[in-house]
């Protein structure tokens, strides 16, 4: 009576030991069938892949963020520069393309401003240390000597946001900061037309010139 319930328990063990021992195998061998929740069998991939895309949402977000400070600081930039030149401009187009940099940047600037608050960007106080030098550079000078260092410095200013706008619109994910992005891009390259323009016509020497006219 003992050996037969004994050998009844050793059957049951027996039993419980070989579906425990294949159940062990069935996880180890990746054609046993892995988790449902994780098709390639790799635990680490879809833990990675979360981690990637957080940190590309992140980095997308600090460089819309740098994007609209510098924007709305480059924007102030313009509007102070086109004061000075419709107040101290020698001729009535470097006046005028002055005043309209006052008007344009200001309207820019306060769109820029609602973005600024939608992605918490605190607008800056003040010009860049570069802008502050310019400003200052601009307020010694008069005449044709002022004329064509507003006209130079337009040009480049211009040149190089036209670069940093369609850049910013291509790269970020945000749609408001694309939008943003593409309407100033749309007002920068009026602008450079417009100063480009202006310079040929004071015979100021900038870069697009100098490679027309093969120096």
């Amino acid at each position: 009576m003992i050996s037969k319930r004994l050998s009844q328990r050793l059957i049951v063990f027996s039993g419980a030991f070989l579906l425990t021992g294949a159940t062990a195998f069935a996880q180890m061998n990746p054609g046993g069938g892995a988790p449902a929740s994780n098709p390639n069998g790799n635990p680490g991939v879809n833990s990675i892949d979360n981690m990637q895309a957080q940190q590309a949402a992140a980095s997308g977000a600090m460089q819309d963020k740098a994007f609209v400070r510098k924007a709305l600081e480059g924007g102030m930039a313009e509007v102070q520069m086109g004061q000075i030149a419709a107040e101290k401009g020698s001729s009535d187009d470097v006046k005028q393309f002055g005043q309209k940099m006052v008007t344009d940047h200001t309207q820019l600037g306060d769109q820029m401003k609602q973005v600024a608050q939608q992605i918490g960007v605190t607008p800056p106080a003040g010009l860049s240390k570069k802008d502050k030098e310019e400003v200052a550079k601009l307020q010694t000078l008069s005449g044709t000597e002022f004329d064509n260092a507003y006209i130079m410095a337009m040009v480049k200013d211009h040149k190089k946001d036209a670069e940093d706008f369609k850049s910013e619109a291509q790269q970020t994910q945000n749609p408001t900061v694309k939008q943003a992005a593409d309407q100033g891009s749309q007002v920068i390259d009026q602008h450079l037309d417009m100063i480009e323009k202006i310079a040929q016509s004071h015979n100021v020497m900038t870069g697009k010139n100098k490679t027309a006219s093969g120096q």
